[in-house]
């Protein structure tokens, strides 16, 4: 079994790729370090500055995600500052910029970030469509999951529960990463 250190205090996306990883054959081993989240253009400087610097500061492979809200009918907002508007304007802030669209299509973009020490850094895409609804539903996870309706869905994501939550997010970039890691 490959093993891999994701760097990472969210229980959550432990959760997600332990799901996914796990019957895979890659065992998923959480560490949490104080690691600085840059302000960047893309979600992928993001992604690509946190993995290096936590991959130099533990002198081993490491796994980082980023993930930003994308909103097309918003030029891309939040994007690489999902984390930013989250913390100031909230998903209230959203829902009021989104009064008068019609056109609600929005999408997650999970960037995986794979460094080794000494190796380029290897990225994996995740795209998990879905819409903007129209006001905050649900009892379950946090943030945008009150607000983002996934593609096939009628409710947010906070409808779900855990388990049934994870199940609808994609999981193509931890699949490409498991296929990635066979290779090692």
């Amino acid at each position: 079994m490959t093993e891999l250190t994701y760097v990472t205090g969210n229980k959550f996306k432990i959760f997600s790729a332990k799901k996914i990883l796990e019957p895979l054959g890659i065992i998923v081993n959480a560490k949490k370090i104080d690691c600085p989240e840059i302000q960047a253009d893309s979600i992928e400087e993001v992604a690509v500055y946190s993995s290096t610097y936590a991959c130099e500061k533990l002198g081993q492979a490491v796994l980082k995600m980023d993930m930003g809200l994308v909103i097309p009918a918003l030029n891309n907002f939040p994007g690489p500052y999902t984390k930013y508007v989250e913390e100031t304007i909230t998903e209230d802030g959203i829902l009021k910029l989104m009064e008068k669209e019609e056109n609600r299509d929005a999408y997650f973009l999970e960037v995986l970030s794979f460094k080794e020490p000494g190796k380029e850094v290897k990225l994996f895409y995740t795209k998990t469509e879905g819409k903007i609804a129209l006001e905050k539903d649900g009892e379950y996870g946090w943030g945008y999951d009150h607000i983002f309706i996934p593609k096939g869905q009628t409710k947010p994501l906070a409808c779900f529960e855990d388990e049934e939550r994870a199940s609808l997010w994609a999981s193509g970039g931890y699949e490409q990463l498991a296929e990635y890691l066979k290779t090692l």
